[in-house]
């Protein structure tokens, strides 16, 4: 069994997308994609989305998932194109509901039903899949949402938002459904995987005093030189850091676009009867 795989770093967002594939079968899994969204003329599109798409096209793949790691509130997912191109599945932690049922309500998604069914497969911790001859095992990895995962693939773990480089620390947990202690315990369970364990983050913002962005490290390393969560570091050590941070955190410039999309797995909401796509903007009065 031998697996590959590629990144593709959206600079934009600062997010990365990993396209990963079974070498003896060809078949592939598109971890994580983006959608181009212009926020100063609300347009959309799907350069990146198409890098990725051609890239496996080159590679002779047949793309058969589209992994989501969560609802991402930092980019649009360019999950609905990939399924529209491609044919294949969207997969999401199964506990999406519960973040669908909070921002339909805010953003008045009436076509949106909290139950994941905007989805193709809902997946629960343990449960594996089959990307060719390749097992595919998830772990539900609460805390930066209620329904983070982590896919195991191979020897490597991709992490989503949970971790970041070692330099940069963990996720914030201040989003609705977000828990600083659970998050805490999703990290060392997956510190608990073996320390060569390739781990593979979902964003990476150049901390001060590293000029080159990166996306893979180790259990082993990060058990060592996280800055928020490394050996030693205690729960309630890690709760005061976090919640102390998340204080002083503006929101994601795009949460507002991205989590209306990204309920919805990728696809924009309906048209309304003059033909156009709208994103509202829930405005607050302070």
């Amino acid at each position: 069994m031998t697996v590959h795989q590629q990144a593709f770093f959206h600079e934009a967002t600062f997010t990365v997308t990993y396209l990963v594939w079974d070498d003896a079968t060809k078949a592939a899994a598109v971890i994580d994609p983006v959608l181009d969204y212009a926020p100063a003329s609300a347009s959309v599109s799907t350069g990146f989305a198409d890098r990725v798409l051609t890239a496996a096209a080159d590679l002779g793949l047949t793309i058969q998932y589209v992994l989501e790691t969560h609802a991402h509130a930092d980019h649009l997912s360019a999950a609905d194109h990939i399924r529209r191109a491609t044919g294949a599945t969207v997969v999401i932690g199964e506990h999406i509901g519960e973040v669908q049922a909070h921002f339909a309500t805010l953003f008045e998604a009436d076509d949106v039903v909290p139950d994941g069914s905007a989805f193709g497969r809902l997946v629960h911790d343990g449960e594996t899949l089959t990307l060719g001859e390749t097992p595919i095992t998830v772990m539900h990895t609460p805390g930066h949402t209620a329904a983070c995962v982590t896919y195991l693939i191979g020897d490597a773990a991709y992490v989503g938002d949970t971790l970041f480089m070692p330099d940069y620390g963990t996720a914030r947990t201040d989003f609705p459904g977000g828990d600083a202690v659970l998050l805490y315990r999703s990290i060392r369970r997956i510190l608990t995987l073996p320390p060569e364990t390739r781990l593979f983050v979902g964003h990476d913002y150049l901390p001060e005093g590293r000029k080159t962005f990166a996306w893979e490290t180790t259990v082993a390393e990060e058990r060592e030189r996280n800055v928020h969560v490394r050996d030693g570091v205690t729960e309630a050590d890690f709760v005061a850091l976090r919640q102390s941070r998340d204080a002083t955190l503006a929101p994601p410039a795009l949460i507002l676009p991205s989590l209306q999309v990204n309920i919805r797995a990728g696809a924009l909401p309906p048209a309304s009867a003059n033909g156009r796509v709208y994103l509202k903007l829930p405005v607050t009065l302070d």
